[in-house]
């Protein structure tokens, strides 16, 4: 057996947090007389914001991140993270340490609440849900940034932007002004940076609310689990589960409600909870109440210039299949890499150009597959019966494996031209003689996995690891992997590898 051949090669300047941050120009300085003080701002520090941080850091990108909140949100709401974003957590190295405050769950019932269980034998060693409290994976991820280098202000908002040639300037709501590169908005549905782009977003706007929070409840738990039996034999939009000892975590459609533009009431649910379910359950001092809408809106655009969007501020749609967090954290993964390539100065023509290109129509898919879902749910005849038979189908694996891969994300194929079925795919984690494929990705560089132990990186070696292993369980000679985990190219041929390392990594070093 031949031992593996792993190369990684990187110079003292690129090392992490050797690259010391500039001083912030001094306020009202013209945008066109000030130097960036920084290569890239974000605005937001939720989860799309502080992933896309620590990629940028990994290639000594200077970052700033500024995010309004001063303080991390009052109510903890669980959160679930699907197998992609589990995948990419491990390519990372995070994975452990969200395991320790998260709960692992079946990877089934996902679209449209169809009781299945998972199809056997997924292509993932992380085949679950996990749940975990939203402040949490936040602040790890937060941490994660900072750990590297980035800087994170919090209070801090975003009232103004103008982009030059050479950068972006912003002016803060206390009128301070900032100067970097680039600037990517992750500041949300309501998003600041979008607005000032003017960047049309559009969609269909929000016309069924849903009350969702995590209270106690008076009434026996035999009792409730009885009542919620009943009711969701016919409205499958009706959650009440317990969560945690004598707690509770409610969803309940909200039509007519109070008034939405104010924060809902516990009286609120109680009254939506006697309509549908003829008792309140005792229910009382709630964690935290919250209402959410159907909204479904698509940015028209994720980059304007040296700006950029990504998450929420560039897509939003139900939470149904629990697909937005996820969503967001993949632009991340996506943008993040191209976007230092950008900066570092040796991205190809049109590299970046390539996130808008795969994440967009990502982000179209799931619009769709959420109003699927959400016809699904409806009480009314038409649809209900749609929904029986969408439930016979999913008797059949293959129906089954298309809809949680398409939820998941698993099943995301970019589109890099015919070939292997595996090109423009996610690599899973594949047992590798060093160990296991994605604890050699923890950097964010990309890789050529060869088989054949016959190619080299040659003067990609400063961007691109090397990886020999003829023991791989792989289906392809040699394949060769984006920083993000997706298959680039699959071959044999020197030249051929060559062609496709520039189109992705630039030119070659002298």
């Amino acid at each position: 057996m031949h031992s593996p051949q792993v190369t990684t090669e990187r110079s003292a300047t690129d090392a992490l947090g050797r690259d010391p941050f500039h001083a912030l120009p001094a306020p009202g300085l013209p945008a066109d007389s000030t130097p960036p003080a920084f290569d890239v701002i974000i605005v937001g520090c939720g989860p799309t914001g502080a992933m896309l941080a620590a990629e940028l850091r990994l290639h000594d990108v200077r970052v700033l991140v500024l995010e309004q909140e001063t303080e991390p949100a009052s109510f903890v709401r669980i959160v679930g993270l699907h197998i992609r974003s589990i995948e990419l957590m491990a390519m990372r190295g995070l994975l452990e340490r969200l395991l320790e405050h998260g709960r692992r769950r079946p990877a089934s019932a996902f679209f449209a609440a169809i009781e299945k269980p998972a199809p056997a034998d997924l292509d993932s060693p992380y085949a679950y849900l996990l749940g975990i409290p939203q402040p949490v994976i936040v602040q790890q991820l937060e941490d994660h940034a900072t750990a590297l280098g980035a800087q994170v202000r919090h209070g801090c908002a975003v009232a103004g932007l103008e982009q030059d040639d050479e950068g972006v300037t912003i002016e803060l709501a206390d009128g301070q002004r900032l100067r970097s590169r680039y600037l990517v908005g992750c500041d949300g549905a309501r998003s600041t940076v979008r607005k000032l782009l003017g960047v049309d977003f559009p969609g269909e706007p929000s016309r069924n609310d849903t009350l969702m929070g995590e209270m106690q409840a008076g009434a026996p738990p035999e009792e409730i689990a009885a009542k919620v039996a009943e009711v969701r034999e016919t409205d499958k939009r009706f959650i009440l589960t317990p969560f945690g000892p004598d707690v509770y975590r409610v969803i309940i459609p909200a039509a007519g409600v109070s008034d939405r533009a104010q924060p809902p009431t516990i009286e609120d649910f109680r009254h939506q909870l006697r309509v549908v379910a003829g008792t309140d359950f005792g229910v009382h001092s709630p964690r935290w109440l919250s209402r959410f809408g159907d909204a479904t809106r698509l940015a028209e655009r994720y980059r304007v210039g040296r700006v950029l969007l990504a998450g929420d501020a560039a897509h939003i749609h139900p939470p149904i299949g629990g697909q937005g967090l996820n969503l967001g954290v993949q632009d991340a993964f996506n943008l993040g890499w191209k976007l230092a390539a950008q900066v570092r100065g040796w991205a190809p023509d049109s590299l970046l150009d390539t996130y808008q290109a795969e994440r967009q129509p990502v982000a179209a898919a799931v619009l769709d597959n959420t109003r699927a879902q959400l016809e699904l749910l409806s009480t009314e005849p038409g649809p209900q019966a749609v929904r029986r038979l969408l439930t016979e189908l999913m008797d059949f694996d293959v129906v089954n494996r298309h809809l949680l891969e398409k939820i998941t994300a698993i099943g995301v194929r970019y589109d890099l031209g015919a070939g292997h079925d595996l090109l423009g795919r996610r690599l899973p984690d594949l047992d590798v003689e060093p160990g296991n494929l994605y604890g050699l990705l923890h950097h964010g560089r990309g890789m050529l996995l060869d088989r054949t132990k016959r190619l080299t990186v040659g003067g990609w070696a400063d961007r691109v690891d090397y990886l020999g292993d003829a023991t791989a369980a792989l289906d392809a000679a040699c394949v060769l992997l984006r920083p993000d985990g997706h298959v680039a190219w699959i071959g044999d041929d020197q030249q051929d590898l060559d062609d496709h390392l520039s189109r992705w990594f630039g030119k070659p070093a002298d």
